[in-house]
C-alpha cells in the first residue's frame, strides 16, 4: 500500500480560534493506482495534497506512506520523501526559465547528487517517455503550455518516484493540450506509476481509475 491515512484531522489557528480544515479524513491507495480526489475551492483538498506531498503534517491520525510513518518524520526525513519517493506535478508548472527542458528535468537528480552522466542518460529518457525527445535544448518560453506541462511530468518521473501527486495539473492548459497530458498520465499508470490526481474538473477526474470526492474536509468514495 502507497497511502494509507486514518482519522486525519488537520485545524488552524486563527487568534483564539481553531478552524477545521480536514475532518476524519480516511483514505488509502494501493501501489499501481490511478485515484483523482475530486472537490471545490475550499473543500480541502490543498490541505489534503500538502499532507500526501509531506509538505505539512496532519494534527491528528496517522499517515503511512510507502510504509513509513510520516508524523514521527523530521523536516530532513520529509524532505527525503518529497526528492525520493513523491513526483510533484503542479498546475503552473514551476519550471526554471533560463533553464533547458533537459536541464529541468535533470534537477531532482543534481539535490539527489547523481553523476553528471547518469544525470544526462536519466533526463533524455525520461524526456522520451513524454514524447519531447526532439525539445531537449528548449527553454520554457520556446515551449507551448502542454509541452511545458509535459516538461514538469518528465521532472516528476525522473527520480522513478512512488508516487505521482499532480494538482490540478490541466489548469493551465487549452483543452487539446489537457487531453494529451490525460492521455500521458494514463500512459504512465499503465506503465505501473501510482497517479494520485486533485481536481476540481469532474470531466478531468473521470480519467481516474477511482474518484473519491472531498466538501468541507470529509472525503468521500465516489465510484
Amino acid at each position: 500500500m502507497i497511502l494509507d491515512l486514518k482519522g486525519i484531522y488537520k485545524e488552524y489557528q486563527q487568534g483564539k480560534m481553531k478552524v477545521p480544515v480536514l475532518k476524519d479524513v480516511n483514505f488509502s491507495m494501493e501501489e499501481g493506482e490511478y485515484v483523482a480526489i475530486m472537490g471545490p475551492s475550499g473543500s480541502g483538498k490543498t490541505t489534503l495534497m500538502n499532507i500526501i506531498g509531506c509538505l505539512d503534517k496532519q494534527t491528528s491520525g496517522t499517515f503511512f506512506l510507502d510504509g513509513q510513518d510520516i508524523m514521527s518524520c523530521s523536516e530532513n526525513d520529509m524532505s527525503d520523501i518529497r526528492l525520493n519517493k513523491i513526483g510533484f506535478v503542479f498546475q503552473s508548472f514551476h519550471l526554471l526559465p533560463k533553464q533547458s527542458a533537459l536541464a529541468n528535468v535533470e534537477m531532482p537528480l543534481n539535490y539527489a547528487r547523481v553523476p553528471k552522466k547518469e544525470r544526462r542518460e536519466r533526463a533524455l529518457k525520461a524526456l522520451e517517455r513524454v514524447g519531447l525527445a526532439d525539445r531537449v535544448d528548449f527553454k520554457p518560453n520556446q515551449l507551448s503550455g502542454g509541452q511545458m506541462q509535459r516538461v514538469a511530468i518528465a521532472r516528476a518521473i525522473v527520480n522513478n518516484p512512488k508516487l505521482l501527486l499532480a494538482d490540478e495539473p490541466t489548469g493551465a492548459l487549452d483543452s487539446k493540450s489537457g487531453a494529451q497530458v490525460m492521455e500521458l498520465f494514463q500512459r504512465l499508470n499503465d506503465e505501473g506509476v501510482s497517479v494520485l490526481m486533485i481536481t476540481h474538473d469532474a470531466d478531468i477526474a473521470a480519467h481516474a481509475k477511482r474518484v473519491v470526492t472531498i466538501k468541507d474536509g470529509i472525503l468521500q468514495e465516489k465510484r
